[in-house]
């Protein structure tokens, strides 16, 4: 019984990201919800919900809202990913793409992820869910979206990069005020002139 308790989704501890990883401080800080364009986002290849191979390259010139969650979770993801969901439904400009990593790998193959996504109706030309080796998974999560991620455990923000794959801010997506303030900031980079 015990172990059943332990087993499951996980909230992990929030990191900041308005800094590059060397320059924050050891102590945990509050995370900052919109920041100023940085860097592009490292380029990373996983495998989508059709089993295809998915290159970050794509993104370029999309507005995109990445998160972490996994299709098993007893708590908290159906819920993350249906707020996901309902962005993709309000916004509907094709030019925002989700991006939702798996944090268990190993039991999140393609045809797994595939029927995950029909529960939400999911576009696989809007909604790449992303599954492939670990390693990969927690370096896009830790470095890119800088949310922690490890096999069950991850945050419950969607983070939003601009055209360029600058991150440009996340909010909670639990919590439906953070998610219109979410929802805004995603208008708000959609309607930035491009470069």
């Amino acid at each position: 019984m015990v172990l059943l308790c332990l087993v499951g989704c996980q909230k992990a501890p929030e990191r900041p990201i308005d800094r590059p990883l060397a320059e924050r401080p050891a102590a945990p800080q509050p995370v900052v919800e919109q920041v100023e364009p940085g860097s592009s986002a490292a380029p990373f290849a996983l495998t989508d919900q059709r089993g295809e191979p998915f290159d970050s390259a794509t993104l370029k010139g999309k507005v995109w809202l990445g998160s972490i969650f996994f299709a098993n979770c007893p708590g908290p993801c159906f819920r993350e990913n249906q707020a996901i969901a309902d962005i993709l439904r309000e916004v509907a400009d094709p030019d925002l793409v989700a991006v939702s990593l798996t944090c268990d790998p190993d039991n999140d193959t393609p045809d797994v992820l595939r029927r995950y996504a029909d529960r939400f109706e999911a576009d696989p030309d809007r909604w790449k869910f992303l599954t492939g080796d670990m390693a990969v998974i927690k370096k896009v999560a830790n470095d890119t979206f800088f949310l922690p991620a490890e096999v069950g455990v991850h945050s419950e923000r969607g983070v939003v990069f601009d055209r360029e794959g600058r991150l440009r801010g996340g909010y909670h997506l639990l919590q439906p005020d953070r998610v219109e303030l979410l929802k805004k900031l995603i208008r708000d980079v959609l309607a930035e002139e491009t470069p």
